[in-house]
C-alpha cells in the first residue's frame, strides 16, 4: 500500500510539472488518502504486535 501511495506521489509531482492541475490534485489525494491508510495499518500492527507480546510473557 505504501508502494501505491509512492507511485501516485510521484505522477502527482510529474503532472504538476507539466501543468495538469486536475491529474495532480487528484493523484496528490490518492496518495494521500493510501499514506494515512497505511499509517492507520501500521499503528494498528504495532499495538497488536505489542499486545501479543504481553500474553506471551505471562505464560498465558
Amino acid at each position: 500500500m505504501l508502494y501505491w501511495a509512492a507511485i501516485f506521489f510521484i505522477i502527482a509531482l510529474i503532472s504538476g510539472v507539466f501543468g495538469f492541475g486536475g491529474i495532480a490534485a487528484a493523484s496528490g489525494g490518492i496518495a494521500q488518502f493510501l499514506f494515512y491508510l497505511f499509517l492507520i495499518g501500521f499503528v494498528i500492527s504495532l499495538i497488536l504486535h505489542f499486545a501479543r507480546k504481553v500474553d506471551d510473557s505471562t505464560g498465558v
